[in-house]
C-alpha cells in the first residue's frame, strides 16, 4: 500500500521539554563527547555559557518522549517491522542550555517513492524554538519504508 502523500503538510502534536542537566551529561557521555563544557557546568560558564548546553544530536530526542513517538506512521498505514532511519540533519539558530524550556513543532514535509515503489520515504521536519518564540534549530528526518508489494 503506498503511503498517500495528502498526508504532505500535516501538522504532528507539539512536544514541550525542558532541559535537564542529568539528561544532558547521560547524552553528552553516550555520544562520547569529551568537551567538559557538555557535562561541567564550572567549564561551561567558563566557555560563555549560562549552565550546559544541550549537545549536538540531543534535539532529535525530545520527539521521542510523547506517548506514541511512531504513531504518525501507523496512521499513515506504516507497517513498522519495515522501516529504516534514513538521514537525518540540523541546521542550529542558537544554543539551548540546561533549565531551557524548549517547543518542537513537526510536520510532514514530503511523501515520496523510489525503485517503482518498493521504497518509500517520508521527510519529517520539526521546528524547535524556546518558549518565547525564539528559533533554536530546525531538524529533518527521512524515514525509509521497504514496502513488500512493490518489485524493483
Amino acid at each position: 500500500m503506498a503511503i498517500d502523500a495528502g498526508a504532505i503538510g500535516t501538522e504532528l502534536p507539539i512536544v514541550e521539554s525542558t532541559m535537564e542537566a542529568r539528561r544532558l551529561r547521560f547524552f553528552a557521555k553516550a555520544i562520547g563527547e569529551t568537551d567538559p563544557v557538555y557535562s561541567d557546568l564550572e567549564a561551561a560558564r567558563a566557555a560563555g555559557h549560562p549552565d550546559l548546553p544541550v549537545p549536538p544530536t540531543f534535539l532529535f530526542g525530545i520527539e521521542l518522549e510523547r506517548p506514541e513517538p511512531f504513531g504518525f506512521l501507523t496512521d499513515l498505514g506504516v507497517d513498522l517491522r519495515r522501516i529504516l532511519h534514513g538521514t537525518q540533519s540540523f541546521v542550529y539558530h542558537s544554543t539551548a542550555h540546561a533549565g531551557d524550556t524548549l517547543i518542537a513543532r513537526p510536520r510532514i514535509a514530503d511523501v515520496y517513492a523510489k525503485k517503482g515503489g518498493a521504497l518509500e520515504f517520508v521527510v519529517k521536519e520539526t521546528a524547535v524554538a524556546a518558549v518565547d518564540g525564539s528559533p533554536i534549530a530546525d531538524l529533518s528526518t527521512v524515514i525509509v519504508v521497504r514496502s513488500p508489494e512493490a518489485t524493483a
